[in-house]
């Protein structure tokens, strides 16, 4: 079997090719997404059966009903694993979890291409943003999904990382970790309430960046606090245009999904690929999200 390897999907995407090409109209290309509870993975998943669609391969679609269930992800991984797909995109919950399988599909010793947000240029962009808005001094904080998973690692990083660089006069007092907006939402309230000058949070995914807004709107620091959030969505839009976040990253998760699936099928073509795929992000706040080359990329 020879195996080639994308990076994607926020996480990975495993392009597994059979040295027998495989039956006209028979390429099957599993999906392995994060989780459910999102908008973010119902965006991907439109712009990879938009792909499937053009590309004229089948795809599956699935994920745990968390972005907490890091044993069932692995069980979903080596189940498609075992039926031998054509292609297979995954996006890792937790990476270390994953490499054995992973490890299994680099034996082979094809060039990785990554498909993905640039995840420490986002984030530090969302340093720049809340910096400029806090005036370049005082106490901030963070809220992450999670401390397994690469894409929030790279955004707590990325924003912790600016701040030191090119803000000594800002302080990140506080890092806590909470992907659903219930877990987001006390962590933001605890750090509001044990850092009374605190200036500005960023929430670094869709559930932290609403229940960051839910958390300064119950503790009455509406427009007294600097809230950045990351990703899109509906509700996320809607506090963006409320005031309760001053604004948020979105990356291109349609064109994620796409570009996903689009580099497995040149992946089984046998087709070069780039080393890194990027598929962009943007900042969005209630001046610029109604500008066309934004609101094409914010996902409802």
């Amino acid at each position: 079997m020879k195996i080639g390897i994308c990076t994607g999907l926020i996480a990975a995407l495993i392009a597994i090719t059979p040295v027998a090409a495989p039956a006209q109209g028979a390429t099957y290309i599993p999906l392995i997404s994060k989780g459910f509870q999102h908008q973010f993975w119902q965006a991907v998943k439109v712009g990879a059966e938009k792909a499937a669609k053009d590309y004229k391969v089948k795809i599956t679609f699935e994920g745990p009903e968390s972005e907490t269930m890091v044993d069932k992800q692995i069980d979903m991984l080596s189940a498609v694993l075992a039926k031998n797909p054509q292609a297979l995109g995954f996006a890792a919950l937790d990476s270390e979890a994953a490499a054995p399988l992973l490890k299994k599909a680099q034996a082979a010793h094809i060039p990785v291409t990554t498909c993905a947000t640039d995840n420490l240029a986002a984030a530090s962009l969302a340093a720049d943003k809340m910096a400029e808005l806090i005036g370049k001094s005082g106490e901030v904080a963070v809220i992450a999904a999670d401390q397994t998973g690469k894409s929030n690692i790279d955004r707590r990083d990325g924003f912790v990382g600016e701040m030191k660089k090119k803000f000594p006069q800002i302080k990140v007092v506080d890092i806590q970790y909470g992907g659903d907006l219930l877990q987001a939402s006390e962590a933001t309230k605890s750090i509001i309430l044990a850092h009374p000058n605190l200036k500005g949070i960023f929430g670094a995914n869709e559930g932290c960046a609403n229940g960051v807004a839910n958390g300064v709107r119950e503790l009455g620091k509406a427009g007294k606090l600097v809230a950045i959030g990351f990703d899109s969505g509906k509700a996320q839009i809607d506090n963006v245009k409320s005031g309760l976040l001053a604004g948020s990253i979105t990356q291109n998760p349609v064109g994620m999904g796409y570009k996903t699936v689009e580099a497995a099928v040149k992946a089984l073509k046998g087709e070069k690929l780039p080393k890194i795929i990027d598929t962009g992000f943007y900042y969005y706040d209630a001046k610029n999200y109604t500008k066309p080359e934004i609101a094409a990329v914010l996902y409802q």
